[in-house]
C-alpha cells in the first residue's frame, strides 16, 4: 500500500542530507529521474544553481531552503515515487502565485492518470479539480466542479469572487 500512496504536507519532513537522498528516500533512482521530478516540481533550476546540485546538503529540516522550496522538494519526492494515489495537504501554501500556477500546470500533466485529493484554502489549488467539496463548520455544504459551483452562487462562488477582487 505504501508504494501506491503519497502524501505531501504543508510542512514536509526533510533530512540533513543531500537533495538526492531527500528525493530518493533510499530507493535506487537515476539522476535523470531526479531531475525530471524536480522539473515537475518547478525546483530544477534552483537545484542546478547549487554548487553541488543533487549532492548539495539541504541542512537540518531543510533549513537552507525556503518554505516554498521545501514544499516543492516534497512534491518532487512524490513525483519520483510514482504513486497511484496522491494526497496534497496544503502542499503549495508557501508558494507565490506565479510559481504555484506553473507548478499546477506541470502537476496537472503528472496527476492526470492518478487519484488525487487536494486539501487547500487557496481556491487556485482546486480550480482544476473534477470535484470540489466545500466545507463550512466541519460539514460539506457544497459539492461539484469549479464551473458548477461558480454558477450555483454559493459559498464557493462568494469566496472565489472575493479573491478576484483582491
Amino acid at each position: 500500500m505504501r508504494e501506491n500512496v503519497a502524501v505531501v504536507l504543508q510542512h514536509p519532513a526533510l533530512f540533513n542530507d543531500t537533495v538526492r537522498a531527500n528525493l530518493t528516500m533510499g530507493r535506487d533512482c537515476s539522476d535523470e529521474a531526479c531531475w525530471r521530478a524536480l522539473e515537475v516540481a518547478q525546483l530544477d533550476s534552483a537545484i542546478r544553481d547549487l554548487p553541488q546540485g543533487l549532492d548539495s546538503v539541504v541542512g537540518r529540516s531543510g533549513v537552507r531552503m525556503s518554505g516554498g522550496q521545501r514544499q516543492r522538494m516534497a512534491i518532487a519526492r512524490m513525483v519520483l515515487s510514482d504513486p497511484k494515489v496522491v494526497i496534497l495537504d496544503e502542499a503549495t501554501s508557501a508558494l507565490d502565485a506565479a510559481t504555484e500556477y506553473n507548478l499546477h500546470q506541470a502537476l496537472a500533466r503528472f496527476l492526470r492518470s492518478r487519484t488525487t485529493l487536494i486539501i487547500a484554502h487557496r481556491l487556485s489549488a482546486v480550480k482544476q479539480a473534477d470535484r470540489v467539496l466545500v466545507f463550512d463548520g466541519g460539514r460539506i455544504v457544497e459539492d461539484g466542479g469549479h464551473q458548477q459551483l461558480i454558477a450555483d452562487g454559493g459559498l464557493y462562488a462568494k469566496l472565489y469572487g472575493h479573491l478576484q477582487q483582491i
